[in-house]
C-alpha cells in the first residue's frame, strides 16, 4: 500500500492539472510540517528569525526522484527551466511555483547509483521529501549563530556554491519523529 507521499509523487506527473495541485500541496505541506517542528526553536531568536525573513517567508521543500520521474514530473509540468547546478554537484533540479508561495524543487542524481548527496538519499531513503530550503539574508551569519546559540553544525566547513549562482549550507536537524530533516538556508550572491 502507497502512502500518501507516495500517490503525491505519482501525482505530480498527472494529466490532470488538479491532482498535480492537490500532490504539490500534500508534498509542501507535509515538507513544511517535519522542518516546522525540527526548527521551531530558531524563531525565538531576534537575528536568526530576521535573516530567515521573518514574516516574509520564503520555503522550498526539495523532492528527490528517480530519473525517470523527474522526466515524467518535468513534462507533466510543462518542462521548466533546468537550474544551473554546479559542476561538483552530483544532481539535477527545477522548480514548481504555485499560488499561495508552495514552491517545490523536484531533485534528480545525474548518476543513479552515483557518490552525490541525491544519489545517496535515493539508494537509502527511496523517493522523497530530501530537503527544506529556507531565503536567508547571510548564510554565513545564520550559520555562526546557529552555531553559537543551538549547537547544529552545518554540514559543510564554509558557506559553498549553490544553483543559480546561490551560496547555500545544510544542517541535519533533530525532527520530532527521532530522525532528522535537512535544513538548506540559501541566498543570492548580490545580498542588497
Amino acid at each position: 500500500m502507497s502512502s500518501p507521499l507516495d500517490q503525491s509523487i505519482v501525482d505530480l506527473s498527472s494529466a490532470d492539472a488538479a491532482k498535480r495541485l492537490a500532490a504539490t500541496g500534500e508534498i509542501y505541506r507535509l515538507g513544511r510540517a517535519a522542518a516546522g517542528s525540527a526548527i521551531s526553536e530558531w524563531w525565538a531568536e531576534s537575528e536568526l528569525s530576521a535573516l530567515l525573513l521573518g514574516s516574509n517567508l520564503v520555503i522550498t521543500v526539495g523532492l528527490a526522484v528517480q530519473r525517470d520521474t523527474f522526466g515524467r514530473i518535468r513534462i507533466a509540468n510543462g518542462t521548466p527551466r533546468l537550474a544551473d547546478v554546479p559542476p561538483d554537484q552530483d544532481a539535477e533540479e527545477f522548480e514548481l511555483h504555485f499560488e499561495e508561495g508552495i514552491s517545490l524543487d523536484i531533485l534528480t542524481t545525474r548518476e543513479p547509483g552515483g557518490s552525490g548527496a541525491i544519489a545517496k538519499y535515493l539508494t537509502k531513503f527511496g523517493e522523497g521529501i530530501q530537503q527544506v530550503e529556507y531565503r536567508c539574508a547571510n548564510v554565513d551569519r545564520a550559520t555562526q549563530i546557529l552555531k553559537d546559540k543551538f549547537r547544529v553544525d552545518a554540514v559543510y566547513p564554509t558557506t559553498r556554491a549553490g544553483v543559480d549562482g546561490t551560496r547555500v549550507n545544510f544542517f541535519l536537524v533533530p525532527s520530532a519523529d527521532r530522525g532528522k530533516v535537512l535544513i538548506e538556508l540559501y541566498e543570492s550572491q548580490s545580498r542588497g
